[in-house]
């Protein structure tokens, strides 16, 4: 497959034409922000760990029943992936209380759910990816009833199966960041990453942090953390 010209390029990823209209190449980059982009930085080898954790983990929801837009690992910054339109929805899936969530409602960090939530924020940074109900993305023709549906059931699904493999790892879930996109005939599958800058991810025994909240709350030790974590990730995968 031949890497053509960038289409794009964002906070954490860009992406490359290919000579298949289907097919794009995906290269993460080291670059960190936080807060909207108001915070940058770099994490010396994220990229690298981000591509590899994120195809681990697709071919693992692939084997589940899980759609996503994962095709072949090409390098160790680059994947080969399914071209999909986004669907401009950030999909939150939260177990235990942390982050925005609790400033917003005002619950203490750490505080366990009895069952996990959702929420949807609206893709758009010029707005601050504000949150948005169901009704207004299909109001506002975003997606579908039927593909909200869908996004939720996947959702839910990635949760627990996720839930149990880091449970394994001694590792927490605490909530993590999703995204999905229509390939051409329209199928809603998975696409963007999962890792620790998408996840908030806790050591089960110290409850220390394993993900980009060390960069966010400027905790020091995060390419340790990243390093940690993808370690665990790999003797248990």
């Amino acid at each position: 497959m031949t890497k053509r010209e960038q289409l794009y390029e964002g906070k954490a990823k860009k992406v490359f034409a290919t000579d298949d209209p289907e097919f794009l190449i995906v290269s993460y980059k080291d670059d960190a922000t936080a807060f909207n982009g108001l915070k940058k930085g770099t994490i010396i080898g994220k990229g690298v760990i981000n591509n590899r954790m994120s195809n681990l983990l697709m071919q693992r929801l692939e084997k589940a029943g899980i759609p996503t837009h994962f095709i072949k690992e090409l390098s160790d910054r680059e994947t080969l992936v399914k071209k999909v339109s986004i669907v401009p929805l950030e999909v939150i899936v939260r177990n235990i209380a942390a982050g925005s969530f609790s400033k917003r409602y005002g619950v203490e960090e750490g505080f366990v759910f009895e069952t996990p939530t959702i929420e949807f924020s609206y893709k758009n940074d010029e707005l601050g990816d504000p949150l948005m109900d169901e009704y207004h993305a299909i109001a506002m023709k975003i997606a579908t009833e039927e593909e909200i549906e869908t996004i939720k059931k996947y959702a839910f699904g990635i949760n627990e199966q996720l839930k149990a493999f880091w449970a394994e790892c001694g590792v927490i879930l605490v909530d993590f960041k999703l995204e999905f996109g229509r390939l051409m005939d329209g199928k809603i599958v998975l696409a963007d990453e999962i890792s620790p800058d998408t996840s908030r991810l806790w050591d089960s025994k110290t409850g220390e942090k394993l993900d980009k909240d060390r960069f966010r709350r400027d905790l020091g030790g995060v390419e340790d953390a990243y390093a940690e974590v993808m370690k665990r990730l790999t003797e248990h995968i």
